[in-house]
């Protein structure tokens, strides 16, 4: 791949052939039973179902896949709240060669001891995402591992942009398309495969109201940094846009709407309650928006919601689902 900034949709569609015999197609599935609540045709992108169940394993395999064995042959390493990190180790095992994670220690341990039992050496770090990636460079240098950021690589985003393809193949007259937002990387690869195959698809991001990051840089026409605040949606807490993924969003995406917490729960609760799936907070984001009515839809309207990732501790999950735990 070429010094681009950007996937092109032959990258994504190149993607999809390196990774078809590692990584799931996960199906699509109808929502019958949240339908009239969510007030459209819904179908879900249960990435929930992933290897690692998380999206996440798309692009970081991608991007290790492309590495020669010389890049990589000392390890590799990357810094992620849990489901990049998940990814990683798993694409490390694979390869047969050492990762390295930093980790905020804000990290569900159910993440954490999942990346740990893959195989990867874990580094608990407390500081926001431009403090651990400096720490992450450094120790890259220090030991000669290959970085492998979670979302500014147009590599890793083809790797996501592979779940785009998968949904216009299984349903092919899909009108739009709910992805979570968090540094950008999954929107951007997924946008791009979209809208450069079939641009009358809509493309929805959903951000948690806290941290909205890309909607403030929408209306501030820049990347705009917010102070990062806690959100139950810790894989989308990121306080500044990603640097290659903001005008990718800008070119492709449709519109950006915010997700409040209590509505983030009840996507949760949704989707366990009605379509059988544990999917984590940030993986409930698009649900929780359609729940709100924060998402213009129509009755006759085929929606689909990616469901990010599915890692979050059972133990959250029984208070959430007020069951006892």
């Amino acid at each position: 791949m070429t010094m681009r900034n950007y996937p092109t949709i032959q990258d994504i569609r190149e993607a999809q052939e390196r990774l078809k015999p590692h990584v799931r197609h996960t199906p699509l599935l109808r929502a019958d039973k949240i339908e009239k609540a969510a007030g459209c045709q819904l179908y879900l992108k249960p990435e929930t179902l992933q290897i690692t169940g998380a999206f996440k394993i798309r692009g970081a395999l991608n991007k290790a896949l492309s590495l020669s064995i010389e890049e990589i042959a000392n390890g590799i390493i990357a810094t992620s709240s849990g489901n990049h990190a998940q990814g990683l180790a798993y694409a490390a095992r694979m390869l047969g060669v050492k990762a390295i994670l930093v980790v905020p220690v804000t990290t569900p341990k159910i993440k954490i001891e999942n990346t740990k039992a893959l195989g990867a050496e874990v580094i608990l770090f407390d500081g926001d995402t431009a403090a651990r990636w400096k720490r992450v460079y450094e120790i890259a240098e220090e030991n000669k591992y290959a970085a492998v950021h979670a979302f500014e690589r147009p590599i890793v985003m083809a790797g996501q942009g592979t779940i785009g393809c998968e949904i216009l193949q299984d349903l092919d007259d899909v009108d739009t398309v709910i992805v979570p937002v968090g540094g950008g990387g999954l929107i951007s690869g997924i946008a791009t495969a979209i809208k450069e195959t079939k641009p009358s698809v809509r493309v929805i991001g959903a951000e948690p109201a806290l941290t909205p990051k890309y909607f403030h840089s929408r209306i501030n026409k820049e990347r705009t940094s917010l102070p990062l605040k806690n959100t139950i949606a810790d894989g989308l807490r990121i306080s500044v846009p990603g640097q290659n993924p903001y005008p990718i969003i800008e070119k492709y995406v449709d519109e950006i709407v915010l997700v409040e917490h209590e509505h983030i729960i009840a996507g949760m609760r949704a989707l366990a309650k009605d379509a059988k799936l544990i999917a984590e907070p940030a993986a409930s984001i698009g649900i929780g928006a359609l729940l709100a009515g924060t998402i213009d839809v129509k009755p006759d309207e085929k929606v689909c919601a990616v469901l990010s990732g599915g890692n979050w501790d059972l133990c959250d999950l029984a208070e959430i689902y007020n069951v006892a735990g």
